[in-house]
């Protein structure tokens, strides 16, 4: 059996309650990964949103439980208390969200713009995560929130092989 590369690994990072958590906190639970920002112009708060109503169909019609774990890829702007309106809101020194990134092969890029703002170029994958915090299916911007609840159903009713 031929599989991919290893996407994942271990990470400490804090939360919006300022607590350190690392990947063992999420262990039991299937867990929906999505890397963004929070003063993300377009795409990232979308991704959130679209993520939320995911899981809340999820929850409601087939009655599965997903945690949503948001991790910034701007850390010098998501403070814990920027995160609080993000769900479970993760972020941490740069060093340990440039080295979670590489191991969930996100790319991120910081923008510069005038006046001393940026923006960070990076790509909209979610990952769900098993409750082992193995990567089963990377999801990108294609997904409507009803097609990315089916798509995560499914994922949770596979039969194991």
């Amino acid at each position: 059996m031929v599989s991919g590369p290893i996407i994942g690994g271990p990470f400490t990072l804090i939360s919006k309650e300022k607590q350190t958590v690392t990947e063992r906190n999420f262990l039991g639970n299937w867990v929906l990964l999505y890397f963004g920002y929070t003063s993300s112009p377009d795409i990232g708060p979308e991704q959130v949103q679209l993520m939320a109503r995911a899981i809340d169909i999820l929850e409601s019609k087939q009655n599965l439980k997903v945690l949503p774990v948001f991790v910034t890829i701007d850390p010098q702007r998501d403070t814990p208390s920027q995160l609080r309106a993000y769900l479970e809101g993760l972020t941490g020194p740069v060093a340990a969200i440039r080295q979670m990134a590489q191991e969930y092969r996100v790319y991120f890029k910081k923008v510069e713009e005038d006046g001393g703002d940026y923006l960070v170029d990076s790509s909209h994958n979610m990952y769900l995560l098993n409750p082992n915090m193995e990567d089963v299916r990377c999801f990108g911007v294609e997904y409507n929130a009803e097609q990315l609840s089916e798509a995560i159903w499914k994922e949770l009713n596979k039969k194991p092989s």
